[in-house]
Order: C-alpha cells, then sequence, then structure tokens
C-alpha cells in the first residue's frame, strides 16, 4: 500500500494521555446520578444500569487482570479519530494483560448480528494509528434495538468468549449501547457495553461529555476551505458565496467555523427558532447586510448556513408538517396531476398561511417539498440547497429594492456545501489525543467492571496530561421523546445554547463582521511544530472553559 509523506510521518506521532492514566489506575466513585429529564420513566426502563455514580480514574496500586476478550463497533457516520480510540482501547486492555485479545465487528452493529468480524491484531492496529477514517472495520447504521439481535450478537459474543464490547457512536448508537447494556445486565449474561461519544455535529456533549470526537478536525477542516473561499471573495470582489455546513439538528459547526473564520453572514438554526424567525426575515436579514456592504462599494461577502435550518423556522416546521400529512392522505391525486399544474393544486389545498410560504418558495425548493419524500413519506430535508434558496431569494428582494432605489450594487452568487470533506480527514493533534485517551479510558471502564457507562475525558482545555479521565452512566443524559410516534428513551441532544458563551462571543462580533472584511485564514490543520499552532482546541471548547 502507497502511503504519503505525511501518513508515514505521522504514524510515529504518540499521542498524549492524562497523567492520571499513566501507570495503574483505580476508581473513584462519586454520587448517584439521576436522568437530565423524565426521571420516574427512564428509571423503570433501566432499573440495571440507572442511577449509578460518576466515576474518575486516579492513580493506584497495580493488581493483576485475569485474561479477557474484548469487541469494538464502529457505528453511524464517519468522525475523524475513531482509528485512535481503537487504538487507545487496544493499548489499553494489552497493558491489563498480554493475553487479552480484540475483535471488530464488521460493518458496524450488524456485523454483531451477523457474525461477521475479525480479530485486530498489533500489525493491523499499527497500520491506522492516527490516521482518519473508520475503514479499519468499517462503519454501518444498523440501529440495536430488538431482543432477537441482542440474543445473535450474545452467541457471537460468547463463542469468541467476549466479556465487553465499546460502541463507538453518536446520540443514538449510544442509547442503542444503553439498552444493550440494560438486557445483557438483566439476563445476567456476564457482559459490559461501553459507549464512546463520536460526531462530528458535536450535538453530543453535556458537563461530562465536552465535546464530541471529530468536531475539532471537522471544523478546522472546513474552517481552512472557508479561509481559502474568504481570501478569493476578497481578491476578485464580485462574488456572494453561500456555504451550507454539516449539522441538521445542530449548528455547533455553523458557529465554530464562523468564530474561526468570521464571514460576513452566518445564520444560527437554534436563533432563527427562538427568534420565530420566518423564512422571508432571515432572506431580509441577509440582503439588508449585502446592501449595506454595497453601498460601501463591496459587492462580496460570504454566508455561513447550518445544513438542518429549513427544520428551525417555525413557519417551515408548519408548513412541512401540513405537506406530511396532505399527501400522505392525497398522495393518488397528487400524482395523477399533470406536474406542470401539481404547484397550483398544491397551494389551493393548503391552510391560508401554508399556501402563503409554499407560493413564495422558488419552484426548485417547492418541488423538493412536495416531491421528493423518504421511504416514511417525509420531506428529505438534507436534499433541500438551502444555500439556493437563500441566495435565490435574496437575488429577488435585491431586484425590488433596485427597482425601489433601495440597493445601489450587483449581486452574484457561487453556493458550496461541505458535508463528507471533514468526516475522514486525518485528525488533528487534539482528536489525535482526546479519542485515544477515551479509547484507554474505555479499557479502565472494563477492567473495574463497568457497564452502561460512556467514556469520558474532560479538562480538555488544559495540556492533555492534566485530563480527567473516567466515566459516565449512559442513562445520565436520558430523556424521553417521540420518535416515529412512539416515546423513546433517547439521549438528549446538545444545541447550541444562545445564553452559552461560544454564542455571545459571536454575537457581539457579528455586526462588525457584517460590515467590514474581517475574514481570518486558519489555513491547513498543523501537525507538527508549536503546541500554540498544533494542539489548540476548537474555539467553542476555549470560549466555554474560559476561567
Amino acid at each position: 500500500m502507497t502511503k504519503s509523506a505525511l501518513q508515514i510521518a505521522r504514524a510515529a506521532y504518540q499521542p498524549k494521555l492524562p497523567k492520571a492514566l499513566k501507570g495503574a489506575v483505580v476508581a473513584k466513585e462519586g454520587e448517584p446520578t439521576q436522568s437530565v429529564a423524565d426521571q420516574e420513566e427512564i428509571k423503570k426502563l433501566f432499573p440495571n444500569t440507572y442511577g449509578m455514580p460518576l466515576i474518575q480514574f486516579v492513580e493506584g496500586e497495580a493488581k493483576e487482570y485475569a485474561p479477557m476478550n474484548v469487541g469494538v463497533i464502529l457505528s453511524g457516520g464517519q468522525a475523524p479519530g475513531g482509528h485512535n480510540v481503537i487504538s487507545g482501547l487496544f493499548d489499553g486492555i494489552k497493558k491489563l494483560n498480554p493475553a487479552n485479545k480484540l475483535y471488530g465487528f464488521i460493518l458496524g452493529p450488524g456485523g454483531l448480528v451477523d457474525h461477521k468480524y475479525m480479530e485486530l491484531t498489533a500489525d493491523i492496529i499499527d497500520e491506522y494509528r492516527n490516521t482518519g477514517g473508520f475503514d479499519i472495520i468499517g462503519s454501518g447504521r444498523t440501529k440495536l434495538e430488538k431482543e432477537d439481535q441482542f440474543e445473535k450478537g450474545y452467541e457471537i459474543l460468547k463463542e469468541l468468549g467476549i466479556k465487553a464490547l465499546v460502541i463507538i457512536g453518536g446520540d443514538d448508537s449510544n442509547t442503542n449501547a444503553c439498552v444493550l447494556a440494560e438486557y445483557y445486565a438483566a439476563k445476567n449474561y456476564g457482559i459490559q457495553v461501553i459507549g464512546c461519544p463520536k460526531t462530528i455535529d458535536g450535538d453530543l456533549k453535556n458537563e461530562m461529555i465536552e465535546t464530541s470526537f471529530g468536531f475539532d478536525t471537522a471544523c478546522k477542516t472546513y474552517s481552512e476551505v472557508i479561509g481559502n473561499i474568504e481570501r478569493d471573495c476578497n481578491s476578485a470582489r464580485k462574488y456572494w458565496h453561500f456555504i451550507k455546513l454539516m449539522g441538521r439538528s445542530a449548528s455547533h459547526i455553523a458557529l465554530e467555523c464562523a468564530l474561526q473564520t468570521q464571514p460576513n453572514i452566518c445564520i444560527i438554526s437554534e436563533e432563527v427558532e427562538a427568534k420565530n424567525m420566518s423564512l422571508d426575515d432571515i432572506v431580509t436579514y441577509i440582503a439588508q447586510v449585502v446592501a449595506d456592504r454595497a453601498a460601501a462599494g463591496n459587492n462580496f461577502g460570504t454566508v455561513l448556513i447550518p445544513e438542518g435550518l429549513i427544520e428551525f423556522i417555525p413557519a417551515m416546521k408548519r408548513l412541512i408538517a401540513e405537506l406530511n400529512d396532505f399527501l400522505a392522505a392525497n398522495g393518488e391525486e397528487f400524482n395523477s396531476i399533470k406536474r406542470s399544474k401539481q404547484r397550483e393544486y398544491i397551494i389551493s389545498k393548503l391552510s391560508p398561511e401554508n399556501a402563503a410560504i409554499y407560493a413564495s418558495l422558488p419552484e426548485g425548493v417547492a418541488r423538493q417539498l412536495s416531491l421528493d419524500r423518504d421511504p416514511h413519506g417525509n420531506v428529505q430535508v438534507s436534499l433541500i440547497e438551502t444555500e439556493k434558496l437563500l441566495s435565490e431569494m435574496v437575488a429577488t428582494k435585491l431586484a425590488a429594492w433596485k427597482e425601489e432605489g433601495k440597493f445601489v450594487g450587483k449581486f452574484a452568487a457561487q453556493h458550496h456545501f461541505f458535508g463528507y470533506e471533514g468526516r475522514c480527514a486525518a485528525p488533528s493533534n487534539f482528536d489525535a489525543d482526546y479519542c485515544y485517551s477515551l479509547g484507554y479510558t474505555a479499557s479502565m471502564l472494563i477492567a473495574n467492571g463497568k457497564t452502561g457507562y460512556m467514556s469520558s475525558v474532560r479538562n480538555t482545555t488544559a495540556p492533555a496530561a492534566e485530563w480527567i479521565a473516567g466515566g459516565v452512566p449512559i442513562t445520565m443524559m436520558m430523556n424521553m421523546e417521540r420518535r416515529h410516534g412512539e416515546m423513546k428513551p433517547v439521549i438528549q441532544k446538545a444545541l447550541v445554547k444562545l445564553d452559552g458563551a461560544p454564542f455571545k462571543a459571536f454575537a457581539a462580533m457579528r455586526d462588525t463582521w457584517a460590515k467590514e472584511t474581517a475574514y481570518v485564514y486558519p489555513g491547513p490543520i498543523q501537525y507538527f511544530g508549536p503546541t500554540e499552532v498544533c494542539d489548540q482546541p476548537t474555539k467553542t471548547l476555549q470560549y466555554e472553559q474560559a476561567k
């Protein structure tokens, strides 16, 4: 296999570990915990794994551990650093007892159910240290939620002598890990289940999980390219660049990239929802910034847009809900109508408020809302090209303003969507260290007989030696939410807090960024060189933890 010069140099990087994990450790137990909400229901659903204490690892006496085998699963979308979680887990269990073995289940949770696995030996692990991607064993989106899946999994775990299973995933995967831990505990199967917090979206976090892994690298990757576009924009001075960024449920990526690059405009979905803004409010806000910059002779700029914005606009949410219900009930009639007449047909059938919004949408977007549906009959929000929707509507508004003499400039748009580009980047030093520590911590949770815990590494704006490693019961992060028509226990998603330090810092500066061209060019991720360049955490963490 041919390797790049960076891959060869990077393989030699030894991730930094918290000081407490370097020698023998002991688990220090804290207070019993409770779920963030719906305590009674969650307690009833998880009688064996509810209310467990927080755990912190501190230096302890060395002791002997009997040999054991461990399984690992990569679940859901890729995030930079997954391979280091696995190498930290591998090094951790080998340090406990060199006879310990690690088995990887192929292509996600489906590999556990279908008994597809491979042993991860030292030579395989060494090929993947400090690399991006999940290709060591692949990932998948099979949901572990049915008893027959748990039993099929148990068969292969028993056959391979696996005592503990580590599931590396986001909020849904870790919810499933908790359900599995509860099931195996209730059956006395003697199999521990540990989770690790992964998602580039950054929406799996709380006071015990300061950040999900991959967020740092993905945001640095996107910010490099946004900085390049800003520089191009400032050089040619003739385009407005509309850039959509990943993050369907929360705007953490857009906010972090804005803090790193200082664009002229960044829309935060959570603020749009809180202020009950309409699509026209957002369009007017952007158009006004464009007009003000044009008046100063600047017919160019950059706009950052979170992927899930449409779902946060209350009026759009209501329109989508009515459309979903209407098309579910009248799908056949709708499909029999001539394509050119479908738009008028829908407008005639919606409530006045929703009909007016639907009529205001550009043709292409209206079609995406009414035609392209997923197997459940719902609008596929990720297919809606929000960046084009907004720039088209801004262009229409500016044309009207030009007639009225309220706009004197030119407006030409370019569109970008940054998504997959950031998910498998080579992890930054922060993510390489953080992920390795999370994997190593998981091995210590297993050694201490824990199940239903998520690996936790805190104090992450300090140097890695001062990080605090431990475990947090997954039930502590749960609440009840409606999913597919029924109430289910799920890990609560962390949205951007409008009273949080990162958003407040952004809000304090955005008017200046809108008027002035205050672009920052972060450049590519640096792996070798001064600490202040190579090891810095995200701006989000720096603001959240500012002493």
